[in-house]
């Protein structure tokens, strides 16, 4: 059966960016920079006409329109590398939209989204992993708050960023404990269970933030961070370079993660009980596979993980912890599991691009 969902979809957008990015485009000339003062290469700066490259790249946008029509009514399915290469285009004539007669600097966009797009990519790992077991995991926001405030405290004491990290991933684990005793053993309603968690946590940390991290500031609530680690080579390719590879521990542990996650779900013996579990309970029973026993572990696992992003909230980016500070993080998380469907990185990565974008807007009308 032939879908025509997404020619539609990709039409529509290419008709709104002719509108908008050439007919009522922006006269001048937008600049972009694409490398920082520190970097080993150096990049021209590149200067565009905002509203001739508006047109261009709407007219590249009608074709791959087109050309998707093309491959359904060949009874083909629109590659992904397509709708990839929509987005970005899309992307690329926002920015040139937005900045005429004004200088972005690529690079501080690109680190900023990767920055932001961490934590909701563990809560999204964590999400995938519940949901495949058959847990919906409503709270992943509280799973962060826990791992960014223990976190801190911990790190903080000790002044072992390491420490900081285990402590997170326990406190991670302890919220869905909690929500895989009352979902799984009591059989309780999963999205009540997972709402009051979120709240529960919001209100101790915020009672814990105020009696004891507001009076003992330096003891409890003044973490080290981790350092950036530059990898040779790969960091000093240009623009990229700085925004992949020069990161912390936290960061290249989500890209371990998110490969990891992905290769165990899909090619291991756990990932196919995982999958039956939460698809097919009663086969999985009548085959010998204990499915609570399985629910409540992965649920545990996926809380740890999301506990592990929480801290980098408070060691990878503010270094301090503040009242609710995930900001609903674990609500993005989780509908980027819902929209995204396995397509986590890109789902994680393009809404906080997205997010960064309100603060490029911001600057380019100031200046």
């Amino acid at each position: 059966m032939r879908s025509w969902k997404s020619p539609i979809a990709l039409g529509l957008f290419a008709v709104i960016s002719i509108v908008v990015f050439g007919i009522f485009g922006r006269p001048g000339v937008s600049h972009f920079r694409l490398s920082r003062a520190s970097d080993f290469i150096q990049l021209p700066d590149v200067h565009l006409p905002t509203t001739q490259t508006g047109w261009v790249l709407s007219v590249v946008l009608v074709l791959l329109a087109a050309y998707s029509a093309w491959l359904v009514r060949q009874a083909r399915k629109v590659p992904l590398w397509l709708v990839i290469l929509y987005v970005v285009i899309i992307l690329v004539a926002f920015l040139t939209w937005v900045s005429a007669n004004a200088l972005i600097p690529v690079p501080g966009l690109l680190i900023g989204a990767v920055s932001l797009s961490v934590p909701l990519i563990f809560g999204a790992m964590s999400g995938v992993i519940s949901e495949r077991s058959g847990v919906v995991n409503i709270a992943i926001e509280g799973q962060l708050l826990a791992g960014a405030f223990i976190s801190a405290m911990v790190a903080s004491a000790t002044r072992q960023p390491v420490l900081g990290l285990i402590a997170a991933m326990v406190a991670g684990m302890l919220v869905s404990f909690v929500l895989a005793a009352f979902s799984i053993k009591y059989i309780v309603d999963q999205i009540i269970v997972g709402v009051v968690l979120n709240v529960l946590v919001a209100g101790l940390t915020s009672f814990l933030y105020s009696k004891l991290m507001v009076p003992n500031p330096e003891l409890l609530n003044n973490p080290p961070r981790f350092d950036r680690i530059d990898i040779p080579i790969l960091g000093q390719i240009p623009i990229i370079g700085p925004v992949l590879f020069n990161q912390t521990i936290i960061v290249y542990v989500m890209y371990v993660t998110v490969a990891a996650v992905a290769f165990a779900l899909f090619k291991t013996r756990w990932g196919l009980r995982t999958r039956s579990v939460g698809e097919h309970p009663q086969a999985a029973d009548t085959v010998g596979i204990k499915v609570n026993t399985m629910r409540f572990w992965n649920v545990s696992l996926a809380g740890a993980i999301a506990g592990f992003g929480g801290a980098y909230f408070t060691l990878g980016s503010v270094g301090e912890f503040t009242k609710e500070m995930t900001a609903g993080a674990g609500f993005i998380a989780l509908a980027a599991v819902a929209v995204a469907g396995g397509m986590l990185i890109f789902g994680g990565e393009l809404n906080d691009f997205a997010r960064r974008l309100m603060y490029v807007v911001l600057v380019a009308g100031i200046l």
